[in-house]
């Protein structure tokens, strides 16, 4: 019998993913023999804590942790989270019913289309946004309308410019603040907004909340802190920036009950729960000292504290970001953020992500990741400088 080479109807649906096409010309460049500077995807050069680590090996001798770890998550990491969630915004979560362990907040966003999207409903996606929200309501056999992020409004979606008819079929909304890739803040007067906003037309919200402790003045907020949050949607977090613990893979979804009880429906048939070896490494990171964070947050001011004016010393339009460790750029002379790119990368070895890969609204821009050492972000504007547009 002959195999069926062609995608599926839902993967034909899907654009190429874009931090698997920077990864491939990463490799490429570097195959070439180029001194490569990736600015591109964001995975900190840090490594994690070495407290955390250890926690890690001494439960991997654990004989309890080499089973299926099923359900929910240790009781004592969904304990951390909520300790955390209290101490870091005043928000009150239940460790029974309202924390779910995930493996990483990326899986946890993947899946809850599938828990609260039906066919052809309509999902509401900022633009530019993290690509998981569009891949994952495309996967569910949802419909994504794209939300434009204006600069000239803060990066904030519109929500009074989408069009009733789109609303009366929408089911899901995702955000995501601090945002990636524009690093905009959202105000509390922009969630208590979304909030009468979901109510209203009964719209489930998802806020993803993966860079909370990525900032550089004032902390920013959780969405669960507004009144009624809780009654329309969830808030995701991850371990992985705060920590550096991306390759961990650990995060949890926090929030309404019911969208957290859905969720875990999906996933008891897709997974069969996060390794308790890493739980354990997610307690100590949670409940253990904390300086490293702050230490992470002095590192990344120090890189964008000279990269951005730098940048803007070369005649980028450029503004300083207030979170996250990302810099969202307009494109030099008009030039398309993936002719920026190419360009980049074949006369200087700097790579960061073209705009374009995280909406339509994000044509324009490239974003730049903060995740070299200031020598090599130093080395990477003395290139730059060269560079003849």
């Amino acid at each position: 019998m002959k195999v069926r080479s062609s995608l599926s109807q839902r993967l034909q649906k899907l654009p190429p993913y874009l931090f698997a096409e920077v990864d491939r010309r990463k490799k490429a460049a570097i195959q070439k023999g180029v001194d490569l500077i990736s600015l591109g995807v964001g995975d900190p050069d840090q490594p994690t804590p070495p407290h955390i680590v250890e926690a890690a090996r001494k439960a991997l001798g654990n004989p309890a942790y080499h089973k299926y770890p099923f359900g929910a998550g240790l009781k004592e990491f969904r304990g951390a989270v909520a300790q955390f969630m209290k101490r870091r915004f005043n928000v009150s979560v239940d460790p029974s019913d309202e924390i779910y362990a995930l493996i990483g907040s990326k899986e946890g966003i993947a899946h809850l289309p599938l828990a609260v999207v039906n066919p052809n409903e309509v999902v509401l996606v900022p633009d530019p946004g993290y690509p998981v929200y569009q891949g994952s309501t495309l996967l569910a056999d949802g419909e994504v309308y794209h939300m434009p992020l204006i600069e000239e409004y803060g990066f904030l979606p519109d929500l009074d410019a989408i069009p009733e008819p789109v609303l009366e079929r929408a089911s899901l909304l995702f955000l995501g603040y601090p945002n990636n890739p524009t690093s905009a803040l959202a105000t509390r007067k922009f969630f208590e907004k979304v909030v009468r906003f979901a109510k209203k037309h009964q719209i489930v919200v998802a806020h993803d909340n993966a860079y909370s402790e990525m900032y550089y003045d004032e902390p920013p907020m959780s969405f669960l802190e507004v009144p009624g949050a809780k009654d329309v949607g969830v808030e995701f977090h991850s371990l992985s920036k705060t920590y550096n613990m991306t390759g961990w893979r650990i995060g949890w979804i926090c929030g309404n009950k019911d969208v957290v009880r859905q969720l875990a429906t999906v996933k008891d048939n897709f997974d069969s729960g996060t390794f308790e070896v890493v739980q354990s490494a997610g307690i100590a990171a949670l409940t253990g000292p904390q300086a490293c964070v702050q230490e992470m947050r002095s590192l990344y001011k120090k890189r964008r504290d000279l990269f951005v004016p730098g940048l803007k010393d070369l005649g980028w339009n450029v503004k300083m970001p207030d979170a996250t460790f990302y810099v969202w750029a307009h494109t030099p002379q008009g030039l398309s953020s993936m002719e920026t790119v190419t360009h980049m990368l074949d006369q200087t070895g700097v790579l960061c992500t073209p705009g374009h890969g995280f909406g339509p609204s994000g044509e324009g821009y490239v974003r730049f990741a903060l995740t070299v050492d200031v020598s090599r972000l130093e080395e990477a504007l003395q290139r730059l400088s060269k560079l003849k547009w």
